[in-house]
């Protein structure tokens, strides 16, 4: 390892830590010429399997600029292009595969990009998926209308298991409250129960 201060072709590991949980390995050394530090870090490489049979490294920076012709015209920034190719690649390293064929890596990026934005996502699959007739994209976008009505069903059960928690009594007024006295009276009337006297009638 070259130092980068004065290009000397030695120097010497003082310390070791592994990084990115444990898909990397933080080194720190030093320069026996110049004295200088100096930090490096080691991952295993990636290789993505092409349809030609050849391998190449997986290189970040063509999902971005894939995704980024997609999301052409879209509300999205240049961070959360980063992001969606982070998430694309911990995905893929986390099958704790040496090599990956290309297709699983386009598939890697369906999900995070239809989180992000599904009329680039429809781009991206249209492309990627060989859509030949308005009928795959009609079959992919009530795929889509389909998550979004379970998603609201979720979050409607949701909300009446809370109110449930809640119960009714959160809903009432204070006793004796004049401006909404009679509100508790309706509440009572709606449950079919009515106060008992004094008496116990």
């Amino acid at each position: 390892m070259y130092c980068p201060y004065c290009r000397h072709s030695d120097s010497r590991v003082i310390d070791s830590r592994t990084a990115d949980d444990g898909a990397a390995i933080r080194r720190r050394r030093s320069c026996p010429e110049c004295g200088r530090r100096f930090t490096t870090q080691e991952t295993v490489i990636l290789m993505v399997g092409k349809r030609s049979g050849a391998t190449e490294p997986f290189n970040r920076d063509k999902i971005v600029s894939g995704v980024r012709r997609a999301c052409q015209g879209r509300p999205v920034t240049e961070d959360q292009l980063a992001i969606l190719a982070q998430r694309v690649e911990d995905a893929i390293r986390s099958r704790g595969l040496g090599e990956v064929p290309s297709h699983e890596v386009g598939l890697a990026i369906l999900g995070p990009l239809r989180a992000l934005d599904e009329v680039a996502y429809l781009r991206f699959a249209s492309v990627y998926r060989g859509f030949e007739s308005l009928d795959d994209f009609e079959a992919e976008i009530a795929a889509l209308r389909a998550t979004h009505d379970e998603k609201w069903r979720a979050a409607m059960a949701e909300l009446d298991n809370e109110r449930g928690v809640r119960g009714p009594a959160g809903d009432q007024d204070v006793p004796g409250d004049g401006g909404d006295a009679g509100k508790t009276g309706d509440l009572s009337r709606a449950a079919g129960w009515q106060p008992a006297g004094r008496n116990g009638t």
